[in-house]
Formats: C-alpha cells, structure tokens, sequence
C-alpha cells in the first residue's frame, strides 16, 4: 500500500468548493490519510500555493499531530483551540487555515496539501513558527510524504 492523503470535500487535482476558500466560510477540509510509513511517530501538514504571484505562498502549517491519528475534521484550528497540534503562521501572518485567494483574474491555482510522516513524536514547541520553520525542521525527520492537490481560480 501507499501512504495516501484524501479528502472527502474535493479529489485529487480537482477543484477546491468555495466553503473551504476566503470567498466562502474559509474552513479547513477534512483530511484523512492511510497507510504511513513503519515507525511514524508524528505527522506535520503544510498547504501551498506555488502559483502566487510573489513565489510560494504557504495557507498553513500544522504540527505535533499524533501517529494514533488518520485524519483531521474539517474546520480544526478555526475558533477556539480544542486539540494540542502545532499551529505555524501562514503568509497571511495568521497561525490558522486561511483557504485558498488566488488574485482575480490570475488563473488557475494549484494548492498542495502535504502530510509528511515523520520519525519523531514532536517537532517542535516553539509558540511561533512560520509553516516554512515547519517544512525545514520536519526535513531531516521525513520517512515519508503523501500529497493531495486541489485547485481554484476566481
């Protein structure tokens, strides 16, 4: 088997519903993942857009997830703070999910969703962290990495 992530809100490279972007509720989507790599003993999830007119623009960033776990419900981190799971800030300079806000006019964009499963049960503690310190600190500990991408234009 593979290590997979999915979501039951959108398919794989195709386009991401309204309620989970900033012209909508600006939710998270749930998330669920199977098959990670023997000895995974926490997993980090960023979510990128590659497509941003300045380079790389980084919605969020979520760390410490517990190895026990093969999904997030949608909407987490949004309102008040109910789980212990690492939040970085995002490029917006917020520590949440900000979904996706491609410029209008600019076309189609593609927002990876990337789990990595990683071989330690916390990747850091730090109370602020940018989802790039995330991506940095999480390579050196990856034993693997599942992807899912949607996309949307406005």
């Amino acid at each position: 088997m593979t290590f997979e992530l999915r979501s039951p809100a959108f398919r794989d490279r195709q386009r991401i519903p309204v309620k989970y972007t900033v012209d909508g509720e600006d939710v998270s989507p749930a998330l669920e993942w199977s098959d990670p790599p023997r000895n995974t003993r926490s997993f980090a999830l960023i979510v990128e857009d590659p497509d941003a007119p300045t380079g790389t623009f980084r919605h969020w960033g979520v760390y410490n997830i517990m190895s026990e776990r093969d999904r997030l419900p949608e909407g987490i981190g949004h309102g008040v703070k109910t789980e212990d799971l690492g939040m970085g800030i995002n490029d917006f300079g917020e520590p949440r999910y900000r979904g996706p806000a491609p410029p209008k006019g600019h076309g189609t964009h593609h927002y990876h969703f990337k789990l990595l499963a990683l071989d330690v049960e916390s990747l850091m503690q730090a109370p602020k962290v940018s989802v790039a310190d995330i991506w940095k600190a999480a390579q050196g500990h990856t034993l693997g990495q599942a992807e899912l991408v949607g996309t949307y234009s406005r």
